[in-house]
């Protein structure tokens, strides 16, 4: 463990939560949107997509526990983004005959993305990024009080 892991972690989440706020909003702004790319010769509408999150070392529980149980230094370092995997959930059917996306009963497909949902993710990145911005000022604080105690 070094003197600044506890600095590494913390941004590590913090870049991961503000990657799932960008794909989120992303989302969103895409709620209504009905052309957004080209699938074997036809336009398809948005899909929602998500971040895949996973720690940046992969080492099962017992090995933390482990570590734990010896009192050894070693922590988990961070997490990371692996991958933004789209949400395979079927699109939305409206019926709206006059839509120019209609097909011929007159029902458009809408995209996967419901505002509800992405509001709740929002939310809880939001209030993971403030946890780890408080972690972050816990951890410098500590490191501030322990360079005092020379003094």
């Amino acid at each position: 463990m070094t003197l600044f892991s506890g600095f590494n972690a913390s941004a590590s989440a913090l870049t991961t939560q503000r990657l799932r706020m960008d794909v989120i909003s992303s989302n969103m702004a895409n709620a209504e949107t009905t052309r957004a790319r080209i699938v074997d010769g036809e336009w398809t509408p948005y899909r929602r997509k998500m971040v895949v999150v996973e720690p940046n070392q992969k080492q099962p529980f017992s090995a933390f526990l482990g570590s734990a149980m010896k009192q050894n230094s070693e922590v988990g370092t961070g997490v990371k983004a692996s991958a933004i995997v789209e949400d395979q959930n079927p699109f939305k059917l409206l019926y709206d005959p006059t839509h120019s996306d209609a097909n011929e009963e007159g029902y458009v497909e809408m995209p996967n993305v419901d505002p509800l949902r992405e509001m709740v993710d929002l939310m809880t990145a939001t209030r993971s990024y403030e946890a780890n911005v408080t972690s972050l000022n816990a951890t410098k604080n500590m490191l501030m009080k322990a360079l005092e105690i020379g003094r």
